[in-house]
């Protein structure tokens, strides 16, 4: 006998009961057949499942229980759907899996040559060096997906959107590290704000094949995440019912609801922590982060994507701390210390002759550039460096402290743009180039003192992503930054012998045909001929290095420093041309030179600690040409024996008799005082993780380390106003930027030139303020310009005013205070 019963399994739906009696096929919301093969069908009475899968058993035969289905809670959780849920193994192998995946998609990205490799090494080196950087990426990477399906709580549709985002970004990243070598950072996100038109320029040739790939994939994605999802019984992976539930039902309800937020808001915290905390030196996320091996490579932001992974070399950037605020900041104080260093300054400009910007300046950061022949135990057959040597005795020069050994080049090239010093920055900050710069709203740089940097241009014989100087030159508002690299392409390559890299007398002669004479500008040029390694490059090398102190140097140490000096022979000598060939130019111009760092060859001089300072301590000079007024001008040695990168405009400004802005007058006086300082000195490359542990170094007029904190009371008062200074640029609100004190006095209709000061709390405005009587004021002007340009006349009488001016200075910010 044969009967055909349906059984209510949605609302509106019904299915025969002889549909479900083959054995293992499914039934209502997934229950197994009721019968085996060939069973006769047993009476069963019809009973209903409403919305929230419950069974209305109204109407059964007590006789008939032991033929009814028993259903579980999964099976009743989807009436209708003809398949049992997929058992959890399969959501967490189906996790890992696009977990890995968007980990390789983001890896892909920054690897345009061998992709498969660069993954594949990625994770072997958890076996070949015990670096687990790829295990760092999975779990952050997972939990933003876990985040994502919690949110969405439908696994097979927050696969592909996690897919699809992640490819998303992939494709972005892979577009700009093609274009121009480097990864995304948090701040382009402000690029899409303000340029988003431009977006089209970071679209590479080849693109299209790249878009046709991504819409195979996320079409490959969304085909086996929907095949999936039919096949899993389990639409929802929290399920709570209609917001009718009652009793037992709503605490069930309510359970589902707390444990979905809370699967959202542990791991969205842990999520946020980590990347608050990742790039500040000594937290739990930074030590998280090095137990898995991350070692940041901060000079390459493509290379420490490979390196470490993608996802965390872009929270790296995210949250880096700068340095902590100081006390007492606030705007009533920041204009405090404009007025009190503009009036500085209008008495320092008193005995000032000349205007910086009728000059051209030129900064030479010469690659590595020292004089070997002062490493302790070194000895060289001859002298590399005789022009340079010949040059120092003749104008303003001395040894600049370096806050690098063997790298750290964009940390000396910030310090002198900027003014700003390594030492007051937290040690997290270990490059400013790549974790403050781009974040920056505000970026002073002295070469936005020819006309806001319109008149400025800079040189660099390599790549341009290097330390994002690219991004970095445009937000200082270089018009032109040279490199090797499209747009702005330098225009001399030569390479000296099998050297890979270009010659100095290249990088020079590339700016010499940029000098416009028409106008004043100001020029940098950054060389690479003496960057490591220093592979026995040049032919005929007749350098011999030996030892002095009776132990052999190595072989590899010998081979490096002749090679290395050899560079500096050639760099000697090129330098010499460059100035010979500026001093028939009919133009005030100016040179800066200085060496960033010691190259790190010297594996003898550096096993002993007491050698740290002479292994940071690295060549400089300024010099001026014939047409310029401070031509053989040579500053006393007590005031330029030593210094640190952050002096160097205010060094210029005072070899040049050149008027000052509030800034640099601060600066000149903070270097009366202490003439060099840099963060802790280590013999060992320079690490990217953070600054050196360690107490920062401070160096008297000698070149002595002294105590800081035990310092006259002016000092101390310096020191304060230096930080209160850096923070407000850098971390800061930029209270500075509405006053004067980045700027140059401009002459008015007689020649005089004065800063504006800002009025003292509660006084008028000077237009308010009754005129002093005329004929005294026009007597006592009269008075101080004549002893102004009779004290112009030597440099030892420049000193001296920089000193009174530090003595106003003291007593107007006592006067400030009270």
């Amino acid at each position: 006998m044969t009967a055909e019963h349906e059984d209510t399994v949605r609302t509106g739906e019904t299915v025969r009961s002889g549909d479900a009696a083959r054995t293992g096929e499914t039934g209502i919301a997934g229950g197994t057949g009721i019968a085996g093969v060939g069973a006769q069908p047993t009476k069963t009475s019809i009973h209903a499942v409403d919305r929230n899968g419950m069974i209305d058993t109204t109407g059964i035969d007590v006789a008939d229980a032991d033929n009814t289905v028993e259903l579980t809670d999964a099976d009743l959780a989807y009436p209708g759907n003809n398949h049992r849920a997929l058992p959890w193994w399969v959501y967490v192998i189906a996790f890992l899996v696009v977990d890995i995946v968007a980990v390789g998609l983001l890896q892909w990205s920054v690897w345009t040559v061998e992709p498969l490799r660069g993954f594949g090494g990625f994770i072997s080196k958890m076996w070949t060096s015990g670096d687990f950087q790829f295990l760092l990426n999975l779990l952050i990477l997972g939990i933003i997906y876990f985040v994502l399906t919690m949110l969405i709580n439908r696994f097979w549709v927050a696969s592909p959107v996690f897919l699809s985002i992640v490819g998303f970004c992939a494709v972005a990243e892979r577009f700009k590290v093609s274009v121009r070598y480097e990864t995304i950072k948090p701040s382009d996100l402000n690029f899409l704000k303000a340029d988003a038109g431009n977006m089209t320029s970071f679209i590479p040739t080849g693109a299209g094949r790249i878009f046709a790939t991504a819409a195979m994939f996320f079409l490959t994605m969304v085909v086996i995440a929907y095949s999936m999802g039919k096949r899993d019984g389990r639409r929802r992976l929290f399920d709570y019912g209609g917001r009718e539930s009652v009793g037992a039902d709503r605490s069930h309800r309510h359970l589902c609801i707390t444990a979905r937020v809370v699967l959202i808001v542990i791991p969205a915290l842990f999520l946020g922590l980590f990347t608050a905390g990742l790039a500040t030196t000594g937290s739990w996320a930074n030590n998280l982060a090095q137990r898995f091996g991350d070692s940041p490579k901060l000079w390459d932001s493509v290379w420490d994507a490979q390196s470490n992974g993608t996802l965390i070399g872009f929270e790296r950037f995210i949250n880096p701390k700068v340095m902590d605020e100081p006390a007492n900041y606030s705007e009533k104080t920041m204009k405090q210390i404009a007025r009190k260093y503009a009036k500085a300054a209008n008495e320092m400009n008193e005995d000032r002759a000349s205007n910086m910007e009728d000059s051209t300046v030129i900064m030479v950061l010469s690659e590595s550039y020292s004089d070997p022949t002062r490493v302790p135990g070194l000895k060289l057959n001859k002298d590399p460096m005789p022009n340079i040597r010949r040059i120092k005795q003749g104008t303003t020069s001395g040894l600049m402290l370096s806050a690098g050994y063997g790298g750290g080049t964009a940390n000396m090239e910030f310090m002198s743009m900027t003014g700003l010093t390594m030492a007051n920055f937290d040690a997290s900050l270990s490059s400013p180039y790549q974790q403050l710069v781009p974040k920056l709203k505000w970026a002073p740089t002295f070469n936005q003192l020819w006309n806001g940097g319109k008149n400025s241009q800079a040189f660099h014989p390599y790549e341009s992503s290097m330390y994002s100087r690219a991004e970095n030159y445009r937000k200082f508002n270089f018009q032109h930054f040279w490199t090797l690299n499209e747009p702005d392409v330098i225009a001399h390559q030569g390479k000296l012998d099998s050297s890979p890299y270009v010659k100095d007398s290249d990088a020079y002669q590339s700016l010499l045909e940029k000098i416009d004479t028409s106008k004043s500008q100001f020029l940098s040029v950054l060389t690479m001929q003496n960057h490591m390694n220093y592979d026995n490059w040049y032919a005929n090398n007749e350098f011999q290095a030996s030892s002095a102190t009776g132990q052999p140097l190595g072989i590899d140490e010998t081979t490096q420093i002749q090679t290395y000096a050899k560079g500096v022979e050639y760099t000697d000598q090129a330098t010499q041309a460059f100035l010979a060939q500026l001093d028939n130019i009919n133009k005030p111009i100016t040179v800066i030179f200085y060496g960033d760092h010691l190259p790190g060859i010297y594996a003898s001089a550096s096993q002993d600690s007491n050698n740290s300072v002479k292994l940071h301590e690295t060549d400089y000079f300024i010099w001026s040409n014939k047409a310029s007024s401070s031509h053989g001008t040579k500053l006393p040695a007590s005031t330029t024996a030593i210094t640190s990168p952050n002096y160097f405009m205010a060094q210029a400004a005072e070899h040049m008799n050149a008027k000052v802005s509030p800034y640099l007058a601060f600066l000149t006086m903070m270097h009366d005082k202490v003439p060099a300082m840099e963060p802790p000195v280590v013999n060992e490359i320079q690490s990217w993780s953070r600054i050196p542990s360690g107490q920062a170094l401070y160096l008297d007029k000698n070149g002595n380390r002294f105590d800081i904190t035990k310092a006259d009371e002016e000092t101390q008062e310096l020191m304060k106003d230096y930080k209160l200074i850096q923070y407000d640029i850098s971390a800061g609100k930029g209270y500075l930027k509405n006053t004067k004190f980045m700027t140059l006095p401009e002459p008015d209709a007689d020649g005089d030139a004065k800063i504006e000061e800002l009025p003292e709390p509660g006084v008028k405005n000077t237009g308010e303020v009754p005129a002093p009587d005329e004929s005294a004021a026009a007597s006592e002007s009269a008075a101080t310009k004549g002893s102004g340009k009779d004290s112009a006349k030597g440099s030892e009488t420049k000193g001296a005013a920089a000193k009174a001016a530090a003595k106003s200075s003291s007593s107007a910010s006592q006067a400030a205070g009270e």
